[in-house]
């Protein structure tokens, strides 16, 4: 296999015209200094300033959602996003365990407990096929709220993760969802430019969640939103971001415990700009998936990840699948050691040490995407 290591090395690095090429890079070819300087010239560096509302503002227009709220960073947003659907104290959220930690630790965040269900190999993201057979044996509807019938505890969400911007089956899983009157909190962490059936990912349930962490398809440095379909929870959301603080000229009133997740003006400053170009990068990074996807038509063993069926993928990371765990770890030596850099998938979530003890339903298609993952350079190319 070294003769088809060296070929897919040899091209990547040609892809990208460099002999060090990270896994995902921050692209900046716009209005970010000249904003950032605007920024630092008002003074309005923090809390408050121009670019927090514009940022807002443009997001809401790009993706279509009634409201979008910024925050500090993703997770942050996670964790209000299970706040405003009504996540409390000792409830049961279904999610998948092919995730990034941030979506289980703000499921933890609330004291509430993830319960992990499989995925699509189509999708990678959680299966609604899935999720209605393990309800159907473990869940009743009592008074309009669903319970699991083992443990007596309430289930109040269900958080899909639409893994590397490939969007989930997310009706589907509405539809099951709104079924046993579970609340749907889309983590589209990665997902930003994503369209699933001419509807951009986030905006399936009352919440979804964007991440503009330094390896996302644009970014504000660390940062987050909540795309939300309601005016007034999306009000709500924008309260509790800062401090839950009444509208005052002077005085120092606060009506709730709220939080002090409020993304600074100099890093909206920075998604303003990025953002004049989100659609350009988006479709850069397609065209990008079609040269990787004629590429690996021609190597053995190895699976170029498409997009699923109605969807308008943006590629965040680029993922083939190797024939199994040996091959996928000779893989990731190989190139890492020779200027590539790729990864695999997270370690999946009930394998860490905190979330153990967590109910599973054997995760058949998880293990197996889990030991064939392998994600390779995906930045937007320079032309």
């Amino acid at each position: 296999m070294e003769s088809s290591y060296k070929k897919i090395t040899d091209f990547i690095h040609d892809l990208y015209g460099a002999p060090e090429v990270p896994l995902h890079a921050p692209c900046f070819i716009g209005n970010e200094k000249k904003y950032l300087a605007e920024c630092v010239d008002t003074t309005f560096v923090s809390s408050v300033g121009q670019f927090v509302d514009r940022f807002e503002e443009k997001m809401a227009q790009y993706t279509g959602a009634a409201r979008a709220v910024t925050c500090v960073n993703g997770t942050n947003a996670l964790h209000l996003a299970l706040l405003l659907v009504g996540v409390a104290r000792g409830d049961e959220v279904l999610t998948q365990a092919l995730t990034f930690i941030a979506t289980c630790n703000a499921i933890r965040y609330i004291d509430a407990h993830p319960v992990f269900l499989d995925v699509d190999q189509s999708t990678m993201g959680l299966s609604p096929d899935a999720m209605r057979e393990w309800l159907s044996r473990n869940a009743e509807v009592k008074d309009s709220q669903c319970f699991n019938k083992n443990t007596q505890c309430r289930i109040k969400a269900c958080v899909p993760m639409h893994t590397f911007g490939h969007p989930a089956r997310i009706d589907e899983i509405a539809d099951v969802c709104e079924e046993y009157h579970i609340e749907l909190v889309e983590d589209a962490a990665e997902s930003l430019g994503s369209l699933y059936k001419g509807q951009h990912t986030g905006l399936f349930g009352r919440v979804g969640v964007i991440s503009f962490n330094g390896n996302k398809t644009i970014t504000t440095g660390g940062g987050g939103m909540l795309l939300l379909n309601n005016e007034e929870l999306g009000a709500q959301a924008k309260h509790l971001t800062t401090q839950a603080k009444v509208p005052h000229r002077w005085e120092f009133i606060h009506d709730r415990v709220g939080y002090n997740y409020r993304m600074p003006n100099i890093n909206a400053a920075l998604g303003c700009a990025q953002l004049e170009h989100l659609e350009e990068f988006v479709l850069n990074k397609r065209e990008t998936a079609e040269k990787y996807h004629a590429f690996f038509a021609t190597i053995d063993d190895m699976d170029y990840f498409l997009e699923p069926e109605n969807c308008r993928s943006n590629y965040w990371l680029n993922t083939i699948l190797l024939k199994d765990r040996q091959a996928q770890q000779d893989f990731l030596q190989y190139t890492n050691a020779h200027g590539i850099m790729t990864r695999p998938a997270w370690q999946l979530m009930n394998r860490l040490e905190m979330f153990k003890g967590c109910e599973t339903d054997g995760l058949k298609h998880t293990q197996w995407l889990e030991e064939r993952i392998v994600n390779i350079p995906s930045s937007v190319r320079r032309k």
